[in-house]
Order: C-alpha cells, then structure tokens, then sequence
C-alpha cells in the first residue's frame, strides 16, 4: 500500500463537495484519508488496480 496522505491533502479534501454535503458525512477527515489513499493506490499501481475497478473501462 502506498504512503499515508500528508495532512494538508487530507483538510483539503476534508472539505465535502456539495453532493457529499447533501448526503452528510459522519467524519469527513477521515473519508477524506480513505479516498485519498484510494486515489494513491490506483496512480502507484494503475494496472493492479484497473482490473478491481468497476469505473475503468477495458
């Protein structure tokens, strides 16, 4: 797995987008660590992860 997201990439996707503000997030930091590891994982290692993927085409 790739490195932790460095805090300042956290806060600034901390903050919600108006879709995930109408929906509501109970912790926004920390979904905001999940989809930027996501996010990470999938550049480090796109070949990997394009297979698992259900939004990358073949």
């Amino acid at each position: 797995m790739t490195e932790h997201p460095d805090e300042e990439r956290i806060e600034s996707r901390a903050q919600l987008t108006p879709e995930e503000t109408a929906a509501g997030s109970d912790d926004a930091h920390r979904q905001a660590e999940i989809i930027l590891e996501d996010s990470d994982e999938r550049t480090a290692h796109p070949e990997e992860t394009k297979r698992a993927s259900p939004q990358t085409p073949d």
